[in-house]
């Protein structure tokens, strides 16, 4: 499937770029929330004419993104679990639970799309966690996991 993109997409393309992609990613997530149009003739004039205020509106979403970036930079958030004699959890940490502490913690909203976990936090210790807000925004924070202390 042929698209044109109207945002920058990370490991994909930027604005204005014809991608060829597999139609289920093209169908059920470019197109569905707006990232990109079919390529044909009325859509490549439609994004020429549009690509500076598309490279405006991109500019000014990064730096709000920057903004957030740097308030979530290099913070910690510690988790309490329960866990084995091993150290193993009994469940593992999800983007969803790191995204409802950032917010509770900073008031900044994090989406936990945006949370790229390279490995599973199901084990005892700390971990080194990337945030991604935009193809060229993004911030690390660390995630220490703590044992359930037993009364």
């Amino acid at each position: 499937m042929e698209l044109i993109l109207l945002e920058n997409i990370i490991n994909l393309g930027n604005i204005g770029d014809k991608v060829e992609v597999k139609p289920g990613y093209g169908r059920n997530f470019l197109l569905k929330t707006g990232k990109a149009l079919r390529l044909n003739k009325e859509n490549l004039e439609y994004v020429s004419k549009k690509k500076d205020e598309l490279n405006k509106k991109n500019i000014e979403l990064k730096k709000k993104l920057k903004n957030t970036a740097q308030v979530i930079n290099n913070k910690s958030f510690v988790f309490t679990k329960e866990s084995k004699e091993n150290g193993e959890l009994y469940g593992s940490i999800k983007p969803k639970e790191i995204s409802t502490a950032i917010f509770e913690k900073l008031k900044v909203e994090v989406k936990p799309s945006q949370i790229v976990l390279k490995n599973d936090l199901n084990k005892i210790g700390n971990y080194k966690v990337d945030v991604n807000f935009h193809t060229e925004v993004s911030a690390q924070i660390s995630i220490k996991i703590d044992k359930v202390q037993s009364k």
